[in-house]
């Protein structure tokens, strides 16, 4: 089904960008409570919770990050979306991959950083 959402200031048509859009705004909830909440946090007695818990959190929000842009980036190429929120799922997706790309990297650039 290709719908062609020519308004940039529109919301999205197809069911992809919703996908998207849904995706991006989990991404960001994510985000924040990881940050405000888990990381604001004092760790409680041993910690064991959240050394069992927040790897699958944490894995899971990126992947919310990575699959809205890839939904995003399909919907506003196979799709012709063009809304506007639709655009910005794109920037989770960079995000994650900018992360991705400096957990791998700097062990091998600078291996006195390396945790």
């Amino acid at each position: 089904m290709t719908v062609n959402s020519t308004h940039f200031a529109e919301r999205p048509h197809t069911r992809l960008g919703w996908w998207a859009v849904w995706l991006m705004a989990a991404f960001v909830v994510m985000f924040l409570i990881n940050a405000f909440v888990f990381m604001a946090m004092p760790s409680f007695s041993d910690g064991m919770w959240q050394q069992a818990i927040l790897p699958f959190y944490a894995i899971f929000m990126l992947l919310c990050g990575l699959a809205a842009g890839l939904v995003g980036l399909v919907a506003v190429t196979r799709q012709h979306e063009r809304s506007w929120l639709v655009w910005l799922t794109i920037l989770p997706l960079l995000w994650v991959v900018f992360m991705l790309i400096g957990e791998f990297l700097v062990p091998l650039i600078f291996p006195g950083l390396a945790h």
